[in-house]
C-alpha cells in the first residue's frame, strides 16, 4: 500500500494571449451556405485560420496536412481560409470560387482580395497559420509547412484546458458543401496527344486520366478508379506508355492505353523535405508534387514544382536524382546545381532545350544540353502583366504550360492572364496568340492547330495558330504586399521558433536548424548573407539604396521529448520568406519572422 500523497495534475501551460483580430474581406465567405461568419460565431471553437493563395504549392501542401486534423477534430475544431492574393487574377472572386472547388476546401473561406486581415494579423508569408483559442485570443503562429503535428497537440490541449473550464462547444461546424456541378470534365490540368490521335487528358480534381476521341470532346474511357491524387503532367513514351505525374501523391507513374495497366515508377507516396535523399533507387526517393514530365535526352524531366527545381528519371537504371535547382525560390540562372527556380509547372522538349514555365517569377526558362539554365521572359517573384515586345521587358502572369511549335518558337498557357502567349527565341520578341481563354494550364500541337487546355472552363479548346498576333493592352504589376519599414545599417533578424509541445530540437546528428539569407539586389546586404545554422542574424543594410527584398529560408527539426523512446518521431518545419523592405531612417532595427510560436 503507498500513502505517499498523489502528484498534482500539471497545470496548463501559460500561453501569450493576443485578441484575434476580426475576419474580413470584401470578397466575402465561401461555403458557409451564403452566411456571415465572425468571430462571435465561432466562439467555443478552436479556430485555426489558413492564410493561403492558390497559386502557391506549399499553401496547397498545408491544405493536404490539415485535412486529418479537419476530420479528427471536427466537432470542435474549425479551420478557417483566409484567400490573401498574391497575382492580380487571384483576387477575382470567380477565380476564388474555383480554387476551392478545385482543390476541394472543406471548410469557410474568407476572400480578402486587400489582404485587410492579412495586416490586421501582421502575416509576412504564405503560408501562415494562426491558432485561436475558444475564447477568442491568438495563442500560436506558424509559417510554411510542417506544422499538422505541433498544431494538433495545441488543439487537444485547447480542448482538454477549454473543457474543464466550459469554455468549449461541441457540435457542427459552419462548413456547408456547394452544390456539385456535372461536367466530362473538372479542372483539366495537361493533356497529351495519343499514337491513335486521341487526347489524354489528366481530369485533376476528380482524380482520373480521361482518354478524350479526336473530336477533343467525347469520352472514350476513364482511368484510375483510387490510383491518382490531382494528376497534372502527362508525357508519351518512346515505348507508347504514358508517364503521369500524380502530384499530390508525390509520385510518378505509367498508364499503358493498350492494355489499360497502371504502375507506380518513381516516388514512395510520401513528401520530401530537407534532408531527405536527392537520388538514388527511384522508388525509395521521396518526391514533392511533381507538377509536369517530359522525355529529353533519353530521360524523363520533372517539373517538382514543391522543391523548386527539376529532376530526371532514368528508365534505363530505374533511379531520380536532382538535375537543376537549390531548392531556393527566385529567378537566377546559371550552372544546373545553383539556379533557382520558383514552383515549375510546364516543360517541352526541343532537340537542343527543355523550356519551363516557371510559374511564380512568371518566366520563361530554358536548359540548354550541358545543364545551365537560362530565363527567356521574367524578373523574378514580385513583377508580372501582359505586356508583349522585347522578351526583356515583357511580362506574363503565372504561366502553367509550354509548348514547343514547330518553327522554334514556344507557345505559353499564361494562365492568370486568360492568354496563350508565344515566345520566338529568333527575335526576343513576345506576343498573343489569344486571349478569352479561362486558366489555360497546357496546350497541345495537333498539325497547324493548337488545342489548349482551358482549365477553369473545364474543357479543351481547339484554335487555328494565328499569323498575326492579337493586339493586347499592355499592364505591369507587382505584389501589393506592403514593404516593411527598416532602418539603414544594422538590422536584426530572428526566426522565432518555439519546439511544440512534448518535443525538442533534433541535436541527435548537429545544428537541426538552418537559416539561408539572401537578397534582391544583392547590394542591398553589405553583411549578413549565407547559410547558418542559428534562427538570428545580425545583417547590414546598404544606405545607399532605397528598397528591395530579403529571401530568408529557415528550417528547424523537432522530435518527440521522450527518453524511453529510442525512434522518437521527428518532424520538419519549414519556410521561405521574401520580404520587401524600405529603407527609412524611422525604420525597425529588428525584423522578426515567427516560423512557430509567438514573438515575445
Amino acid at each position: 500500500m503507498n500513502d505517499a500523497a498523489p502528484a498534482p495534475t500539471p497545470a496548463p501551460r501559460r500561453r501569450a494571449r493576443v485578441r484575434a483580430p476580426e475576419l474580413i474581406g470584401k470578397g466575402g465567405w465561401l461555403n458557409t451556405g451564403g452566411k456571415e461568419l465572425t468571430l462571435a460565431d465561432l466562439r467555443g471553437k478552436c479556430v485555426v485560420v489558413d492564410f493561403w493563395t492558390f497559386c502557391c504549392i506549399n499553401c496547397l501542401h498545408v491544405l493536404d496536412e490539415l485535412r486529418e486534423l479537419e476530420e479528427k477534430h471536427r466537432d470542435t475544431l474549425v479551420i478557417v481560409g483566409v484567400h490573401s492574393p498574391k497575382f492580380v487574377h487571384e483576387a477575382e472572386h470567380q477565380a476564388v470560387v474555383d480554387a476551392v472547388e478545385r482543390y476541394e476546401v472543406h471548410h469557410p473561406v474568407l476572400d480578402d482580395p486587400e489582404l485587410a486581415t492579412w495586416k490586421q494579423y501582421a502575416v509576412r508569408a504564405w503560408p501562415t497559420l494562426v491558432v485561436i483559442d475558444p475564447e477568442g485570443y491568438v495563442v500560436a503562429q506558424h509559417a510554411g509547412e510542417g506544422h499538422a503535428n505541433a498544431i494538433r497537440t495545441l488543439v487537444e490541449e485547447l480542448e482538454a484546458e477549454h473543457a474543464a473550464k466550459g469554455t468549449l462547444r461541441r457540435g457542427d461546424g459552419p462548413y456547408v458543401p456547394p452544390e456539385p456541378v456535372a461536367t466530362d470534365l473538372r479542372f483539366p490540368g495537361k493533356a497529351v496527344l495519343l499514337g491513335n490521335g486521341n487526347f489524354l487528358v489528366s481530369d485533376t480534381t476528380r482524380h482520373q486520366l480521361v482518354e478524350l476521341d479526336a473530336d477533343g470532346e467525347t469520352v472514350v474511357r476513364r482511368i484510375g478508379d483510387g490510383e491518382f491524387r490531382e494528376p497534372q503532367g502527362l508525357a508519351l513514351l518512346p515505348d507508347g506508355k504514358v508517364v503521369v505525374a500524380d502530384t499530390v501523391n508525390h509520385a510518378l507513374r505509367t498508364f499503358d492505353p493498350a492494355t489499360g495497366a497502371i504502375e507506380r515508377i518513381a516516388g514512395t507516396g510520401k513528401q520530401w523535405w530537407q534532408g531527405s535523399p536527392t537520388s538514388g533507387p527511384a522508388l525509395d526517393v521521396d518526391l514533392s508534387s511533381p507538377w509536369d514530365v517530359a522525355w529529353w535526352q533519353g530521360k524523363v524531366w520533372i517539373a517538382m514544382a514543391g522543391v523548386h527545381q527539376v529532376w530526371t528519371y532514368d528508365p534505363e537504371t530505374g533511379t531520380v536524382q536532382v538535375a537543376a535547382g537549390t531548392t531556393n525560390e527566385g529567378l537566377v540562372d546559371g550552372p544546373a546545381g545553383e539556379a533557382w527556380f520558383a514552383q515549375p509547372s510546364g516543360l517541352a522538349a526541343t532537340e537542343d532545350r527543355l523550356w519551363i514555365a516557371d510559374s511564380e517569377t512568371s518566366a520563361v526558362r530554358w536548359i540548354d544540353t550541358d545543364g545551365a539554365v537560362h530565363t527567356a521572359v521574367g524578373t523574378g517573384l514580385f513583377d508580372f502583366g501582359h505586356r508583349d515586345g522585347a522578351a526583356d521587358q515583357a511580362l506574363l502572369q503565372h504561366p502553367l504550360g509550354v509548348t514547343a511549335l514547330p518553327d522554334g518558337s514556344v507557345a505559353v498557357a499564361d494562365t492568370y492572364n486568360h492568354a496563350l502567349r508565344r515566345f520566338d527565341p529568333a527575335t526576343g520578341e513576345v506576343t498573343t496568340l489569344a486571349t478569352d481563354l479561362r486558366e489555360p494550364s497546357d496546350a497541345v500541337l495537333v498539325g497547324d492547330e493548337i488545342v489548349v487546355v482551358e482549365s477553369a472552363r473545364h474543357r479543351l479548346t481547339r484554335l487555328r495558330l494565328p499569323e498575326e498576333a492579337v493586339q493586347v493592352e499592355a499592364v505591369a504589376h507587382r505584389t501589393q504586399r506592403e514593404a516593411t519599414e527598416v532602418a539603414p545599417g544594422r538590422l536584426r533578424l530572428d526566426v522565432v521558433f518555439q519546439a511544440p509541445t512534448g518535443q525538442k530540437l533534433d541535436q541527435r546528428y548537429g545544428p537541426s536548424t538552418r537559416l539561408l539569407v539572401s537578397s534582391t539586389p544583392p547590394e542591398l546586404l553589405l553583411d549578413g548573407e549565407g547559410t547558418g545554422t542559428d534562427l538570428f542574424r545580425e545583417l547590414a543594410l546598404n544606405p545607399a539604396l532605397t528598397e528591395g527584398v530579403l529571401h530568408v529560408s529557415a528550417m528547424a527539426a523537432s522530435c518527440d521529448d521522450d527518453p524511453a523512446n529510442e525512434y522518437p518521431a521527428c518532424h520538419v518545419h519549414q519556410q521561405d520568406w521574401g520580404v520587401p523592405v524600405r529603407l527609412t531612417e524611422t525604420g525597425a532595427t529588428r525584423l522578426p519572422l515567427i516560423l512557430a510560436g509567438m514573438d515575445a
